[in-house]
């Protein structure tokens, strides 16, 4: 019987943006503030682009507000992500080790106060801790599947 295959790899550019701040801490936040923000950014760009091809009209106040919505939701999620790799970085420093647990209490913390910070109430602080949380420590144990 015939038999036909394919092999092959799939690998995605890497690109290494260093920033020295002086100090670890400061290191990893800016990097993750960098980083996540600018896929907040890239996703805004991909929405935008969608939104003025489907509809076929660009315009010069079309691109300033994409522009703006783009710096806006950039800092948004960069600022969630520089948040969440201080916080992560101090509870690895006063555990002593670095495992799948600061992950999650990284990000419960993280969601936890961007959550009190949007004046949510205290059952959706709550909430939002635990799906942080969750979503941490997925993407943790993630990493360490795929290395």
């Amino acid at each position: 019987m015939p038999h036909g295959g394919f092999s092959g790899s799939l690998t995605s550019p890497r690109l290494d943006l260093a920033v020295d701040m002086g100090h670890p801490f400061l290191n990893r936040t800016v990097d993750g503030f960098i980083k996540i923000g600018t896929v907040g950014a890239c996703k805004v760009a991909a929405e935008e682009t969608f939104e003025c091809l489907h509809k076929g009209d660009v315009s010069k106040h079309k691109v300033e507000h994409a522009l703006k919505k783009m710096c806006k939701e950039g800092a948004y999620w960069g600022t969630i992500a520089g948040v969440y790799m201080g916080v992560e970085y101090g509870i690895d420093k006063i555990r002593g080790h670095r495992d799948w647990k600061n992950a999650m209490l990284g990000g419960a913390v993280t969601g936890a106060l961007v959550s009190a910070v949007n004046n949510h109430q205290r059952h959706k602080v709550v909430k939002n801790a635990i799906t942080g949380g969750a979503l941490a420590t997925a993407a943790e144990l993630l990493t360490h599947l795929s290395s």
